[in-house]
């Protein structure tokens, strides 16, 4: 069968469907991967074939001119309004929030700056034409990554979402259609329906639930982070991807010292417009341990002037999957991958999650699970601090115990090739012709 994977153009969300993207090519089906143009040359570094649709996203140009407008003195409004963090809190974690009102304003915010951005009408264009061209079977999209259901449902394609980290989206949006049962008809507006209807219209398409929540959903997040699957869900194991690589010569040398890495990733800066940990006071908290600290920090990450200690050596790149299985701790942004790898290598996580997206989900499974330690955002973290929590996972060997039955259950997810049957047959039992537009 032709398989069709699409997603808005971020290395992140490309690394999570690459694993996927292989175990299908490996079992004999025909594989493409459709991004805005500055990810097409990327997705060819992965061996697989990449398709351009619509115009350059540019997303670093983007989040730097936001972060610019909500630092801005004579901004018009207030800080608080330019904050889709807040605004579009989708967590649950703070249930007294999840109202029909504010559900509807952040779908509203999310349908008129953000995934109308991620999926403008140009991809969604190039992408239903590419797909009535190319007729794929199958269409596996990211789940914020709309032009995916549209293409596939005009098409008769079968479709699946694959998740970037929690379902949020697929939740939030099916208690505020319950909440819209209980209002009268007039009053029954759905920001999310009538983005999406509209630009399905265009195309002939009709609007169904299944163009947020696909019709099936692959989800490579351990079940005891996760909470209860509804729907039709396939879980799959995670398989870390971080692009193009190799291992220096020092990673296969004996450890003498125990080993903690420290990286900071770029996803998360690049939106949130700063760096997510105090990197000085990081480099100052590990200074007279007896440890051995690899920083995977670029130029642009260490601050000018900065004092790196003896014990720790700094490289632009390494790749985490080769990294981590030397190390007994780890200290991150709280990147979906990057949290991810080091589940899946029972290493113990200090993280600073961002309160973008799941990060307070994250933090919550790391504070239950006992595998790590989520960093306080609202105190200001000093050298003194960070070395307290730093001993204090190393030290504390429940740490470890908690991060090893982690990866014990990640382990027993079904790796990728374990659920291409499964892609097939919901594939086949999904399959039909395009759903038609009455208007």
């Amino acid at each position: 069968m032709r398989v069709l994977f699409t997603t808005f153009a971020a290395t992140s969300h490309l690394h999570i469907q690459i694993p996927a993207a292989w175990a299908l090519r490996s079992a004999g089906h025909d594989v493409c991967v459709a991004s805005q143009p500055d990810l097409v040359e990327y997705i060819s570094h992965t061996g697989l074939t990449g398709v351009a649709v619509g115009e350059e996203l540019r997303l670093d140009e983007q989040m730097d001119g936001m972060t610019r407008a909500r630092g801005a003195a004579d901004a018009p409004r207030a800080a608080e309004d330019l904050d889709f963090v807040n605004l579009t809190d989708l967590s649950g974690t703070r249930p007294e929030r999840l109202t029909h009102g504010y559900l509807h304003d952040a779908f509203e915010a999310l349908t008129t700056y953000v995934y109308p951005s991620l999926s403008p009408p140009s991809m969604i264009d190039d992408l239903v034409a590419f797909a009535r061209s190319w007729r794929p079977d199958l269409v596996i999209w990211d789940c914020q990554t709309f032009a995916g259901p549209v293409a596939a449902m005009a098409t008769g394609a079968a479709h699946a979402r694959l998740l970037f980290g929690l379902d949020l989206i697929g939740r939030s949006h099916a208690t505020f259609r319950t909440s819209l049962l209980e209002r009268p008809v007039s009053e029954r507006h759905d920001p999310l329906e009538h983005w999406l209807g509209r630009t399905m219209a265009r195309h002939g398409v009709a609007y169904s639930d299944e163009a947020v929540t696909g019709q099936w959903t692959i989800d490579p997040i351990p079940a005891s982070m996760r909470g209860p699957a509804g729907g039709n869900h396939v879980p799959v194991r995670y398989v870390p991807y971080g692009g193009a690589s190799s291992i220096p010569s020092w990673l296969y040398e004996p450890v003498k010292r125990p080993r903690v890495c420290v990286t900071l990733g770029h996803a998360g800066r690049d939106v949130l417009g700063d760096e997510p940990a105090p990197v000085a006071e990081l480099l100052e908290a590990v200074a007279d341990l007896d440890i051995e600290v690899i920083a995977t920090l670029d130029a642009s990450q260490l601050p000018p002037g900065a004092r790196v200690p003896g014990n720790v050596r700094v490289v632009d790149h390494v790749p985490l999957d080769a990294l981590l299985p030397t190390c007994a701790a780890i200290v991150h942004h709280g990147g979906a991958g990057t949290l991810q790898t080091a589940q899946l290598h029972g290493v113990p996580q200090i993280i600073f999650p961002a309160p973008l997206w799941d990060g307070a989900a994250k933090r919550s499974h790391l504070e239950t699970s006992g595998s790590g330690i989520a960093v306080p955002d609202d105190v200001p973290q000093t050298a003194e601090s960070l070395h307290a929590l730093l001993t204090r996972v190393l030290d504390d060997p429940s740490f470890a115990r908690a991060a090893a039955g982690v990866r014990r259950e990640m382990l027993a997810m079904p790796a990728p090739r374990d659920i291409v049957p499964t892609l097939e047959r919901l594939t086949d039992e999904h399959r039909s012709q395009p759903h038609r537009s009455e208007s």
